[in-house]
């Protein structure tokens, strides 16, 4: 399908500032590398975030089978909610087990050792390309959720070699099982901006009272003096920057400028719609067939999607150009991998984190994922570039080209994920792919980029919808949520009219 491009639209830039607070450095020989801080600071919008950098230390060696151990002993840090571990190397890899500890921000009570998952390195952009070859990508475990803490332990233990599958090229036997450079990366997500009431939203806080898959839904309520609610899809007021207006703008033809939402659509609305963004590709198909009017297409109604706007992402981050490719022949269902200790009120700052996790500390150009989807089954848009046009991710090692990524906020190797996250993939998938005119039921054919299942080149033959282990030996989109596509190509087959 032809993409669009939002014109080109002047406006005021606001200032946004990148400070980092410390220097990044390597100590003399016998020294440790400095503790950063990145932040950034913008106006008009919520509380900015930040990311604290600490390196790793080498602790006393495990007891029980003498394996190096690197962490850091109990200590209190400035406020934040997710946490990962980076490396210099994005090729190497962290044979271990990682495990955190947090202190809440509010009641001081520390956690008990939570696993953080290594194996990360499946969620990439392809081999080759120049987000991949840029220099500034790392090796990174997967992020956790944490909440609002403000203290923090951590414990790197390496496996036993003769269960890692560490060996080095040369045959020496000395690989690695930790790689070098590793540091804690502590992120802040920040405040929501300000709404139109003048609440905040903080980067851990639920509404009292919402529970359940509504969470996070704010209630309906009318002004004391009678006037109109505002419409979620209105305009945010005030000063974009110029990153934000085009972000906002790529999404033009389905919502205004600043919108924080863009709004569902029934079947003959979005029907309405797919004609018009096709334009001239269409009729070209029309005049071709003698001027016969074209079959409807099948393809589900547009489900409400919260913009980059709406979930408050710092556009300062990303790279400032677009990627596309060619179509979206494909959707890669992914688990965030980040656990299920977050309320759905949480979920737009458990996504900003995972933005700044990905941008600063891991050096991807922007967020991994094309969409995301939290346990209420509220969709986000995830990479900038417009949600109805194929833009390229990083999200499936080898197989980012046509296609989408999807993820969702959660772990669910051995915990079921909710009914209305399912539904929220099949109604999106139903979406996006019938925008290409792909059926969630069939079957299509995608080119390797490189892997550890296929190599570069081979045409492999995988489902429309497909989980991201169907393209990559990993455990993602974990074991629960991957039984559940069967249920979301079915769903998504009958949203389409099928």
């Amino acid at each position: 399908m032809r993409r669009f491009l939002a014109s080109s639209i002047g406006v005021t830039c606001a200032a946004a500032l990148a400070l980092p607070l410390a220097p990044s450095a390597a100590a003399a020989a016998g020294g440790t590398a400095a503790a950063v801080t990145r932040a950034t600071v913008a106006t008009g919008a919520g509380t900015p975030g930040s990311t604290q950098s600490l390196p790793l230390q080498p602790l006393d060696p495990d007891r029980a089978s003498g394996a190096d151990v690197f962490g850091l002993a109990p200590r209190s840090v400035r406020p934040f909610s997710l946490v990962g571990v980076v490396w210099d190397d994005p090729a190497a890899e962290l044979h271990g087990l990682v495990q955190v500890r947090a202190r809440a921000a509010d009641t001081g009570v520390w956690s008990g050792w939570q696993d953080v998952e290594t194996h990360n390195a499946d969620h990439a952009a392809d081999p080759g390309t120049a987000e991949r070859t840029s220099g500034r990508v790392r090796g990174a475990t997967a992020p956790l959720w944490v909440g609002a803490s403000d203290g923090v332990e951590i414990r790197v233990r390496a496996e036993s070699r003769s269960g890692s599958g560490a060996e080095p090229e040369d045959g020496s036997g000395s690989a690695p099982l930790l790689p070098p450079g590793m540091r804690l990366e502590l992120v802040d997500p920040g405040e929501d901006a300000p709404s139109e009431d003048g609440a905040t939203g903080g980067p851990d806080r639920d509404p009292a009272g919402s529970t359940g898959e509504d969470a996070g839904q704010a209630p309906a309520r009318t002004p004391a003096d009678g006037s109109a609610v505002t419409p979620a899809d209105a305009p945010r007021t005030g000063v974009m920057s110029a990153e934000a207006t085009a972000a906002s703008a790529a999404n033009a033809p389905l919502a205004p400028l600043g919108a924080p939402e863009i709004p569902a659509l029934n079947r003959a609305e979005t029907e309405e719609e797919y004609h018009v963004l096709r334009g001239t590709e269409a009729a070209g198909q029309e005049a071709d067939s003698g001027g016969k009017p074209q079959a409807e297409p099948y393809i589900g109604p547009r489900p409400g999607i919260v913009t980059r706007s709406g979930w408050g992402a710092d556009e300062s981050l990303r790279e400032k150009t677009f990627v596309y490719t060619d179509t979206v022949s494909a959707a890669f269902v992914h688990h965030s991998a980040s656990g299920n200790n977050y309320t759905c009120a949480q979920a737009p700052s458990v996504i900003r984190s995972i933005y700044r996790y990905h941008t600063e500390s891991m050096g991807w150009r922007d967020i991994g994922y094309n969409f995301l989807v939290d346990k209420c089954g509220k969709i986000y848009e995830g990479r900038a570039g417009g949600v109805a046009n194929p833009v390229l991710g990083a999200h499936t090692l080898g197989f980012n080209s046509n296609s989408t990524g999807v993820a969702v906020l959660g772990t669910f190797s051995s915990t079921s994920p909710p009914t209305a996250a399912v539904t929220g993939v099949a109604q999106l998938t139903a979406w996006k792919l019938g925008l290409h005119g792909m059926d969630p039921s069939a079957k299509t054919y995608l080119t390797s980029g490189g892997g550890n299942l296929y190599a570069k080149g081979t045409k492999v033959r995988l489902n429309v919808i497909s989980g991201h282990r169907d393209g990559f030996n990993t455990e993602c989109p974990g074991g629960k949520l991957y039984d559940k596509l069967g249920t979301v190509r079915s769903a998504a087959a009958g949203y389409q009219g099928r």
